[in-house]
């Protein structure tokens, strides 16, 4: 099995018409985000502008993958990835349109009706309409399956109570697609979980910020409290959240924002470290294992942006993916922070301490956020059969 993982993971590269989308891109992300402190642009994951997403849909840069019928260019996901790239790298403020561009779109272009494509797309193409993703839950860990938030069937619509936590931005978001129980109870476990389309606007919803180390609030959870759903919130068939989220995670977790996110304190190092009068071994070494490391895990990152080209759903792939770029992001703060540290009669531009800064409080985040390191492993062992 484990060969047959591996052998079905070919060299891609990005198409010569999509790869033309970078100087443009990387254009208009130059001009807007000129005079951005380096600590702000750090914060890309979390950072949070409606009219910067707004500003983005209108020149054409969102939902480049959907259909033109719902507002996109029907292009490929290699498009996308040519823009998620220059976004992270230049340290874009992404959230306000990042769930609902990257997941909740295709989530939808799969699984829902007719109706909900054509209300829901077109505003996320736009940059305006702020998706979240409801699955994490108070005492159930990394245990998506033992979820316990309930919609019971409410005359045609539904009834749901429940809570979420760990919600990003679910504060400022306006819908979120929440994996919930229709049926069955908790040793049920991925039987009768379906994925509801809820309006955050609703009566009987109640979203409070959770502040997290670095001090920001990109968190938060989120309460349901007899929160009446018509039935055209169902999303996909009752029952089949489970593999509706599967599929979904493919998307979250086998792109580019899996393995950039220090991007913006790796730049301002190697700034750092070229300006002074003796770079050092030890320095030049760090540097050319980090993109060493990063060309490989981009290069596996493209192999499966091949596979979603062709509808596949490489749910491991994409796990092998996350848990490699995580691990790099996190080992290039600890590694930028002791060859800082080990020149301590050096001064150091107030840029580089502000991202360091940052980035130490978030690394830990980094192996958490989109399934736990434990997990992934887990699914990744299993995949190749070694469990």
């Amino acid at each position: 099995m484990s060969a047959a993982l591996l052998g079905s993971l070919q060299p891609a590269t990005i198409p010569s018409e999509d790869e033309a989308l970078r100087s443009g891109i990387r254009a208009f992300l130059t001009a807007r985000t000129a005079g951005m402190p380096a600590e702000r642009r750090a914060r890309s994951w979390s950072g949070f502008d409606r009219d910067f997403s707004k500003a983005l849909g209108a020149e054409g840069f969102l939902g480049v993958t959907f259909p033109e019928t719902y507002g996109g260019q029907a292009r490929s996901p290699f498009a996308r990835y040519v823009i998620t790239e220059e976004l992270l790298n230049i340290g874009a403020p992404v959230a306000a349109h990042w769930i609902g561009e990257r997941q909740s779109g295709p989530l939808l272009l799969k699984y829902g009706t007719e109706d909900q494509k054509r209300h829901f797309l077109p505003p996320i193409c736009r940059g305006e309409s702020v998706f979240c993703i409801g699955m994490s839950e108070p005492n159930a860990g990394s245990d998506l399956a033992s979820v316990g938030t309930r919609a019971m069937p409410q005359g045609d619509g539904w009834l749901l109570n429940g809570q979420k936590i760990w919600t990003t931005h679910g504060h400022e978001a306006d819908y979120m697609i929440a994996l919930v129980r229709t049926s069955g109870g908790p040793a049920d476990r991925q039987k009768g979980l379906s994925q509801l389309l809820v309006d955050l606007s609703l009566p009987g919803v109640t979203c409070r910020p959770i502040t997290d180390l670095t001090g920001d609030t990109h968190f938060s959870e989120v309460f349901f409290e007899n929160v009446e759903l018509g039935p055209d919130a169902l999303v996909g068939t009752e029952g089949e959240g489970w593999s509706q989220v599967m599929s979904e995670l493919a998307f979250e977790r086998s792109g580019s924002e899996r393995f950039y996110s220090t991007m913006v304190l790796f730049e301002e190092w190697l700034g750092w470290i070229r300006s002074l009068d003796h770079v050092g071994p030890q320095s030049e070494a760090l540097a050319g294992s980090f993109v060493s490391r990063l060309a490989s895990i981009r290069a596996l990152s493209l192999s499966i942006t091949e596979k979603l080209c062709a509808g596949e759903s490489p749910v491991i792939e994409a796990a092998l993916v996350k848990e490699m770029g995580t691990t790099l992001e996190q080992d290039i703060v600890r590694a930028i922070a002791d060859d800082v540290a080990a020149r301590p009669h050096l001064p150091l531009p107030a840029s580089l301490i502000g991202t360091l800064h940052f980035s130490t409080l978030a690394a830990p985040s980094y192996s958490l956020r989109g399934g736990t390191r434990e997990i992934l492993l887990g699914m990744i062992a299993r995949g190749l059969g070694l469990r």
